[in-house]
């Protein structure tokens, strides 16, 4: 069983936990409690959901550096110049409370090309799509700390742990105005 805002779901099968994982709906910080159980912990706490949480992660963490291998290789030669097109390049930034900006920042560095450009932001060039992104970063993630993800490259975004308020403004402020036809 998972516990969300209080409110508890589930129970679950070892396989839609995998699932949720790898969605990043199930992330270290989530509350968890196995069937019968009336306390709900954290995930890490748990044994083998923290082992499908490190398997999920390694498992993104090889494709992505799979995908940059195969990008670097295709762009060196003349006949790949389109290679570094499969790269997205992303602006990352973090409002860590409880988790660790060090273990945060070692994610990143592990997905490709990155660079610290302030305190708890950084740029990042991978072939990861922003939600795998997120969905990777935010494992490593406490409670309460939110994180951006901004991919400049296809125009995108993807966060966590913002208020509603704060969602329903951003993806206001983030939304294209409409085309207007030039008059002749």
């Amino acid at each position: 069983m998972m516990s969300v805002s209080g409110r508890a779901y589930g129970p679950y099968t070892a396989l839609q936990m995998t699932a949720f994982a790898a969605q990043g709906r199930l992330i270290p910080a989530s509350l968890v409690a196995r069937t019968g159980q009336r306390q709900f912990s954290l995930a890490t706490q748990d044994p083998e959901i923290a082992a499908v949480l490190d398997s999920v992660r390694e498992a993104a963490i090889h494709a992505a550096r799979k995908r940059t291998l195969k990008t670097e290789a295709s762009s060196a030669s003349p006949a790949g110049i389109q290679g570094a097109a499969d790269q997205s390049r992303f602006v990352i930034v973090a409002e860590m409370k409880s988790g660790s900006v060090a273990a945060l920042e070692r994610a990143i560095f592990d997905l490709g090309p990155a660079h610290a450009i302030a305190p708890q932001a950084w740029l990042l060039s991978t072939a990861l799509s922003v939600a795998a992104l997120r969905n990777l970063l935010v494992q490593k993630l406490g409670r309460y700390d939110q994180l951006f993800v901004v991919d400049a490259t296809n125009d995108k975004l993807a966060w966590t742990n913002y208020a509603p308020e704060a969602e329903v403004k951003v993806r206001r402020i983030w939304k294209k105005p409409a085309k207007t036809p030039i008059a002749a």
